[in-house]
Formats: structure tokens, C-alpha cells, sequence
């Protein structure tokens, strides 16, 4: 239950948040994990002692730096985005909220949240479900998954429609973006699936530009 890989494709490549040559945690937090992504993609992960148990930082980075930076909690609901597209908050509590609990115990988890953004307020409604298959990615055991979400704006306009396969990780409580496609164009898949999980101590740990299929991105998209 990650934003539509469509919309993270072309946000990519906008003004960055903060162009940068290098990338560390914030003072009073700890750094925890870089992975490189296809698609030009790639996202740090660090924790802060003054949040909630569980709660979890990402950066996601594209070619020209920093175009996102989220707050999930231990569910993986989006508690606060600060984009190039601008910040958005959770408002809750969500009607039906997104539950990573509830999508390994059960397979599926549905999810009805309202987001609130610097344009007014954003519903998001769908679901995650396994699809039963794991993969090794880097040694990482991940859960397969299938998603269909739709983003509606505040009378109920259609603002998104997206559907694709993604991965969760059980041992961090995250999910990493897999293939996208717009229900209009099903056969125009977006691929950002993860390549090399890098921990603390080892080379690209909280590297500041991700490695995979950036030229590709510069001719396949146009800002």
C-alpha cells in the first residue's frame, strides 16, 4: 500500500526537495537501510527516538535527489508526507485503516483513509492482498502482493486508479514498490521492484542517487 507507481515515475523526475551529493539520518534518529530500486528509484529508511514504537522515515530519491519524504507507522499507514508536490497528513482516525496485521493474518487488507493535502482532502479506498508467492530479492524474503487503490478528491472526482503487484517485507514492516499500471492503460507497466538491500557498514548504505536503469528513466518519461 505505497502511492501509485505512476505518479511516483513522474514525481520523480521533478525539482527535488533537497538536491544533495550525500544523505544522513536527522539528529537523534538512526539510520537503517538503503535499497536500490529499478526505475531509477531508490529509498533510505531511518527510525527517530521521539516517534511512536514502530514508526519509520522514508526517502524516496530519484535522479536529480529527494522528491519525498514519509512517516508510516507499524501498520504502514502514510502519517505524513512532506513532497515536491507538497505536504499531506493522515486525518484521522481512518474510516478502515490500512493494517499490515490484518494483511498477514487474513491475506487481504482493505483500507478507506482520507488524506489531507495542501488542496483539500484527498480519499484513498482498495485493497492489498498476498498472492501467496514469496521471492528472494538480496537475500530478502518478501511476500508477493497484488493492490487496486483509487484517489478520489473531496465530491467524490476520481482523481487515480491504479492496480499492480508490489512486496512486503515481513521483518521490516514495509512494502516496496513492484509494477504498476492506470486501469486506463493497462498495458503501460511502471517496474521500480527492489535490486540490493544495503545495511550499515556496507557500500551504498544511504547513498544519495540510485544506480538502476537511470538513463532508461530519462528517455521512457518526460517531466
Amino acid at each position: 500500500m505505497m502511492k501509485p507507481l505512476l505518479t511516483i515515475a513522474a514525481v520523480a523526475l521533478a525539482s527535488p526537495v533537497a538536491a544533495q551529493q550525500s544523505f544522513a539520518a536527522p539528529e537523534g534518529c538512526e539510520a537503517k537501510l538503503t535499497v536500490q530500486q529499478k526505475g531509477c528509484v531508490m529509498v533510505n529508511v531511518w527510525t527517530c527516538e521521539a516517534d511512536a514504537d514502530g514508526d519509520q522515515w522514508i526517502a524516496l530519491i530519484g535522479q536529480t535527489g529527494v522528491f519525498s519524504i514519509q512517516r508510516v507507522d507499524d501498520e504502514f499507514q502514510w502519517m505524513e508526507t512532506y513532497s515536491v508536490l507538497g505536504n499531506e497528513a493522515l486525518s484521522v482516525p481512518a474510516d478502515d485503516p490500512a493494517s499490515l496485521t490484518e494483511l498477514f493474518a487474513n491475506q487481504v487488507d482493505t483500507w478507506d483513509f482520507v488524506i489531507e493535502t495542501e488542496e483539500g482532502i484527498e480519499r484513498n479506498v482498495g485493497f492489498d492482498m498476498l498472492t501467496g508467492e514469496t521471492v528472494v530479492i538480496d537475500g530478502e524474503t518478501l511476500f508477493e502482493t497484488e493492490f487496486e487503490g483509487q484517489t478520489l478528491d473531496g465530491d467524490g472526482n476520481v482523481l487515480d486508479n491504479s492496480n499492480g503487484r508490489q512486496y512486503v517485507s515481513q521483518d521490516h514492516r514495509l512494502f516496496f514498490f513492484g509494477k504498476s499500471w492506470s486501469e486506463d492503460a493497462p498495458d503501460q507497466i511502471t517496474d521500480m521492484s527492489p535490486v540490493e538491500f544495503i545495511y550499515p557498514g556496507e557500500p551504498g548504505f544511504f547513498a544519495a542517487q540510485p544506480v538502476y536503469e537511470c538513463n532508461q528513466i530519462e528517455t521512457s518519461y518526460q517531466p
